[in-house]
């Protein structure tokens, strides 16, 4: 090459390359950045489905998992529980659970559920938000003589029945919550999902 002449082969070669490499250079430093915009696996967890294992639950019993931040209870109901249920509908605010917004169209039955021993119930009442108690028909704690077992709010005494059914009288104005939930098999519950049928 002659000085003064341009090569200009070399010269879209060196162009190329240049481009090629500022390139990766950019998209190298832009994943990093641009994965911290995306949720973490924590965030995603918690907003996501959570899977239960029932199979040690016995009847008479609860336990409490945390879906979305939320305490859900899920209650294995005696059959001295559910034979009480019916019996309590002139006592009760919303007894047929009427009230679309506090369960799925699969709970909307005598027993708020999918499967009548099990109750699944977000652990919050729906006055305040404060997490109530459950006490079994035994225990009386000053709940009355007809007492046949529940869920019983300290902050300001709202009631709740074993399908977490509000009584008449208290200040909370509906159901307890039930959570969108499935069967994945006999003994796991997913709750947050309750897509497809159950098991």
């Amino acid at each position: 090459m002659a000085e003064g002449n341009v090569d200009i082969q070399r010269r879209r070669f060196l162009t190329t390359a240049a481009t090629v490499v500022g390139g990766a250079g950019v998209i190298a430093t832009a994943i990093p950045f641009i994965s911290t915009l995306s949720p973490s696996a924590k965030t995603r967890a918690f907003g996501g489905p959570v899977e239960v294992d029932i199979s040690t639950l016995q009847p008479g019993h609860k336990i409490t998992v945390k879906w979305q931040g939320k305490p859900v209870w899920i209650l294995r109901r005696d059959e001295q529980a559910l034979s009480v249920l019916e019996s309590l509908d002139n006592e009760l605010r919303d007894p047929k659970s009427d009230n679309d917004g506090q369960q799925p169209k699969y709970a909307k039955n005598e027993y708020r559920s999918i499967k009548p021993e099990y109750l699944v119930v977000i652990g919050l009442c729906t006055h305040l938000g404060c997490s109530p108690n459950f006490f079994t028909a035994d225990e009386q704690q000053d709940l009355g003589p007809n007492w046949k077992g529940g869920f019983w709010c300290p902050c300001h005494g709202s009631r709740f029945d074993m399908a977490g059914r509000v009584y008449k009288g208290v200040p909370a104005p509906a159901n307890l919550v039930v959570p969108p939930y499935k069967f994945i098999n006999a003994t796991v519950i997913r709750i947050g999902d309750d897509s497809g049928e159950s098991a």
